[in-house]
Order: structure tokens, then sequence, then C-alpha cells
């Protein structure tokens, strides 16, 4: 095994084109600049097209052409870039259009900081534009799980015909790490295997191939068929791509539940904790949607309470609730703003609960 030490941002980005994608539409904003920049070297290296588009919404449109040709493309932004995203993906998920976006998430709300955060998980998971859709929406907790997952989250995409969200933060782009780079995909587009894909049509071929995007739906029973379609899918990938890891849950006093890379913090409050004699284990959804339920149902079974740890709100903390249905306490604790929680105040917080505070 070869190890590689690369920066988040520029391991995911040529994940990304090792994963087929030829297609690069976004615009510069902090911390995911490295993205486009590195794709703008890296790209015409690989016959690919790289376009720093006037505005994210320009992006995401050019992005929803590119994708309709059956094409692997990809955009990256950060938080108020992805809100401006937020009309044509609601566009992409109507027209039932494959490909990946990378939101790498900063402190707001508004333009907020810079600095990383995870208060996007409602736009992410309860849908950022108008309509009834979905995105399957990874939560990587490092650079080469975040790899591992560009790797597939295309087939994912193209197997359902729906966006694919890659939701990290600052921490993770900005950071280096040692990475392990899979073989590069041989990727070409298969009118057989995409004939929703418009790949090309002319007068004398048969009408019925004749592919049509499109997210408009004039009268009310065709919009209530569409939706019947997507809301069908929607239910497989609920069924089907679930991804969540257990962490020294088996016998554990207290579970804390938490994402991304603040999961890797509370993994080490677990590992103190422990060392103390208390047994703590950590309960990390890699899907945040379609989120484990049922999973994290199972694994807090025998635990006395819950800590959900978050860079935000607690915004997952509504669907840990909705996991554990009242049959266990559920308490908080985390920081908005982009300041992330430490392992001191985890442990803090842990010792509160069993002292019963």
């Amino acid at each position: 095994m070869s190890l590689t030490l690369m920066k988040g941002s520029e391991a995911v980005a040529e994940a990304a084109i090792r994963a087929g994608a030829r297609f690069f539409f976004g615009y510069p904003i902090t911390p995911q600049t490295e993205i486009p920049e590195y794709m703008s070297a890296r790209l015409p290296e690989v016959g690919g097209c790289f376009l720093q588009a006037e505005s994210e919404v320009a992006a995401i449109n050019m992005v929803y052409g590119a994708a309709a040709t059956g094409e692997r493309v990809i955009t990256s932004s950060s938080s108020p870039g992805v809100s401006l995203k937020q009309e044509g993906i609601s566009y992409m998920a109507g027209a039932r259009l494959p490909a990946v976006i990378l939101n790498v998430m900063r402190g707001g709300p508004g333009l907020g900081s810079i600095q990383a955060s995870q208060g996007d998980y409602f736009q992410a998971t309860k849908g950022g534009g108008n309509g009834d859709y979905h995105l399957i929406t990874f939560a990587p907790a490092s650079i080469q799980e975040a790899i591992d997952i560009m790797m597939f989250a295309y087939d994912k995409a193209e197997k359902y015909r729906v966006p694919c969200l890659i939701l990290a933060d600052g921490i993770m782009c900005q950071m280096m790490e040692p990475v392990e780079m899979p073989e590069m995909t041989e990727f070409k587009v298969d009118p057989e295997k995409k004939p929703w894909a418009v790949t090309g049509w002319k007068p004398g071929d048969d009408p019925a191939k004749r592919a049509v995007i499109n997210s408009l739906f004039i009268t009310t029973e065709e919009l209530s068929e569409h939706n019947a379609v997507l809301q069908a899918t929607y239910r497989e990938i609920e069924k089907n791509e679930r991804m969540w890891e257990c962490y020294k849950t088996e016998d554990a006093e207290f579970i804390i539940t938490a994402f991304g890379t603040v999961a890797r913090i509370a993994k080490s409050a677990a590992d103190a904790l422990r060392a103390e004699g208390i047994k703590v284990g950590v309960f990390r959804p890699i899907t945040v949607w379609p989120f484990p339920y049922e999973e994290l149902k199972e694994a807090t079974k025998n635990c006395k309470a819950i800590l959900d740890v978050e860079a935000n709100e607690g915004q997952m903390k509504e669907d840990v609730l909705l996991s554990v249905a009242g049959t266990k306490e559920v308490q908080y604790f985390g920081h908005c703003g982009s300041q992330m929680p430490t392992t001191a105040e985890i442990a803090e917080k842990i010792h509160e609960m069993k002292e019963g505070r």
C-alpha cells in the first residue's frame, strides 16, 4: 500500500477525477477554493473541462447541462455558495440528473466566517430548495473516507438518478493526512445504459428514443405521477443505502452521536473517558440522508443516555430523537459560529450526565 500526504481539498478533487469526473463548474469561496484551483490545473491533463463560472448560480446550471448528457460532473462550494445553488439543485432533483456536489461547510448564518462548521445539516438533509426531494448525503470523517466515498458516489447517483451531496467542513479540506489514492476509472457514456441522457438525436431516428430533460409539469396529474416516481426512488434509497459506524458501543453506558470531523473528537473523548472507567461509545452516521434510524435505535438500546455533539445548534439531534422515540434521554452539547467542541468539554458533559445533572 502506497500512502501519499495530501491536503483534503486536493485529495477529494483528485478522487473525483479518478472516479470518472471530467467536468467541473464552480466559483471560488473559502474554505474550498483549493478544489477549483486544483481542478483548473488537473482536468486539462486528462482531457476534461474546468470552467470558473461567473457565479454559483451559473455554475450549478452548467452542472445541470453537462449532467444531462450523461457525463460525470462535479461542483464544489461552501455554505453561502451552496445556498445560491439550491434552485439548480432542486431542478436537478426534479429532472432526475445524477451529479456530485461538495459542500465544504463554513460558519453562518449569512456570510458568517471562513472557519469550519456543521451548520448546513438541515439544508443538506431536510431539503434546501423547493419541493419534495432528497439528495443522497454523505458526511465523511476523514480525507481517506471522503476519497473512498467519491469512488462510489457517482455509481449511487447514476443508479437512482439523483444528485449526491458530500457534506464536509473546512477542517477536512484544509488539513493534510496520508491517503491511498485509487486507480483511475475509465468512464465513457453508454447511451444504452443511460437512455435518459441527451447523447444526440437526428431526424429519422426513433422518436421514442429522443431524450428530454425536464422538471416542469403543467398539469397536476403529470406532476403527481412524477413525484410518485421520485418518492418510490427515495424509499429504495432509504432501504438500501444507509451507512453508519459504531465505535465501542456494545457495552457503552453513554453513547455520543456525532458526524463528520466532530465524530473524531468524540472518539478521543470516549477513549479518555474509558481510561477513567466510564464506558462511552460513539455512533456516527456516514449517510446523514438516508439517516440510519433503526441502526441508531439498536446501538443505543442498552445505554443509559445519549449525548449529541455537533458544531451547530444541535440540528442532528432531531434525527437522534426520532431514532429513539422517547426511550432514551438525549442531551446536546456543541457550539455555533465555527467553534469546535473539545475532548475536555465533551468529557465534562458526560461527567455531568453520569452525576444526574
